[in-house]
């Protein structure tokens, strides 16, 4: 989107909040309807509880379906709070099958039937095909709405087909192939409709050698396909390469949008959707279990520094500069944490290299504690006037960094083995480890060599 759309669009939301906080309404509702559906969530998003609420009664009511797609799921809770199921129903009419699936879904469990129910037949039937499926699979994502014809027909056939149905479905750049049972056979590009003889036979320019997807592919799979090979939509298929619907670059983008805002939210210990203008208590509680998880390493840390109380009643020296080993290794180890998350996301970490990687890792913190181990060293020497205290914190730095390194790729890899989301747990893993390793080795061979 060119700069100067952007600063009109930016320009727009801040005149509807400007209004709302001036309770001017009627002045809101008339600048929110040039607004985008994403546009309107990221405003509401944006709202005290309050003022969201009383923004929603004047939107209209054959948007609201594609807003509430677009806003958090808590923001969406105290939306919908409001809504009874016939207006529910109402803001779905306008939706895509894929989207209407993501809305049933995020209804609360004692609206979902009731909207189904007000559906006719054939949309109920076809939400309830996809919902079949899991959420975070192909077949969740896919699109139900795909134009198909045989490959016995002529191209002048297919084009006065699609001018009798008047209109396709978004995103679609090829027809798909299939045969009289149904069974996926290739897809025609609609730039070869378009620019081939009219008599030439379907058969003669689809193409066969297109990627397609099958039904219980991951959704993040599906993602790294679409983003490797370019594509604008894929057909999916099931077990018996029967064409079932397909997969369009929308839904897409919103797995890659989910999957790193996920990342993101779960490094800090915090659901994905979590709604920043929630009550105070909600969000006390959601992040007091992660508070109190961090306690109990601190705890453990101290525990360990506690075993050498004497040796640090007798040399202060090492209470002053106790703190700067584990801190080194928890920078070096989250460095190495972020890399191998990332690369688990990217699919570039498998069972292949992982023992090449865990080496890599180590020897790079092994050579980064030799350098700055001097550097921490020489500083102690000239601060204290003490050379073994510098030689001590030294040996501690570089047995800490290796160990970081070592652990930064350790954890993750275990944490994914055991179908545990390593950006959620494995930095709060990972400190504990830095901090015990540090302080043990640290004071440990302040013990040996000094007392």
């Amino acid at each position: 989107m060119p700069n100067s759309v952007k600063q009109i669009d930016s320009n727009k939301q801040s005149a509807v909040a400007e209004i709302l906080n001036s309770d001017n309404f009627e002045r809101a509702r008339t600048l929110i309807r040039a607004l985008q559906p994403a546009e309107v969530a990221d405003l509401l998003e944006a709202l005290p509880t309050s003022k969201r609420k009383l923004l929603w009664n004047y939107i209209a009511i054959e948007d609201e379906g594609e807003i509430l797609l677009e806003v958090g799921d808590d923001v969406r809770d105290t939306l919908i709070e409001e809504m009874d199921s016939v207006e529910l129903a109402a803001a779905a009419a306008r939706l895509d099958i894929d989207d209407l699936a993501d809305f049933v879904q995020s209804l609360p469990d004692r609206m979902t039937n009731a909207v189904l129910q007000r559906m006719d037949s054939q949309n109920r039937q076809r939400v309830e095909t996809v919902l079949s499926y899991p959420e975070d699979s192909a077949g969740g994502l896919m699109d139900l709405d795909a134009i198909t014809v045989r490959a016995d027909i002529t191209l002048d056939v297919v084009l006065r087909f699609l001018r009798q149905k008047g209109q396709m479905p978004r995103h679609t750049d090829r027809i798909i192939i299939i045969d009289r049972y149904g069974y996926y056979q290739g897809v025609l590009p609609i730039r070869r409709l378009l620019t081939r003889d009219p008599d030439t036979l379907v058969a003669d320019v689809m193409r066969t050698d297109v990627d397609v997807i099958n039904v219980a592919e991951k959704d993040s799979d599906v993602a790294r396909l679409f983003e490797d090979h370019d594509l604008i939509s894929a057909p999916v298929v099931d077990n018996d390469n029967r064409l079932l619907g397909r997969i369009t670059i929308d839904d897409v983008v919103d797995v890659i949008r989910e999957d790193a805002e996920q990342t993101l939210m779960h490094m800090a210990g915090l659901r994905q959707e979590e709604d920043f203008f929630s009550p105070v208590i909600r969000s006390m509680r959601r992040r007091s279990l992660w508070l109190g998880f961090n306690l109990a390493t601190a705890f453990l840390a101290s525990w360990v520094a506690g075993q050498f109380a004497e040796t640090l009643d007798q040399i202060v020296t090492l209470a002053i500069l106790m703190t700067i080993v584990p801190s080194m290794g928890g920078i070096a180890g989250s460095q190495t944490l972020t890399l191998v998350i990332r690369g688990q996301a990217l699919g570039q970490i498998g069972t292949g290299n992982t023992r090449w990687i865990l080496t890599k890792e180590a020897v790079v913190g092994l050579l980064n504690g030799l350098v700055w181990s001097l550097v921490v060293a020489l500083i102690a020497y000239l601060w204290f006037g003490d050379g073994k205290v510098g030689v001590i914190i030294a040996m501690a730095l570089i047995v800490n960094m290796a160990v970081a390194g070592i652990a930064g790729v350790a954890i993750p890899v275990a944490m994914k083995r055991l179908n545990i989301d390593p950006a959620l747990a494995g930095g709060v893993v990972l400190t504990t480890v830095t901090d015990v390793v540090g302080l043990m080795t640290f004071l440990g061979l302040a013990t040996i060599f000094l007392l």
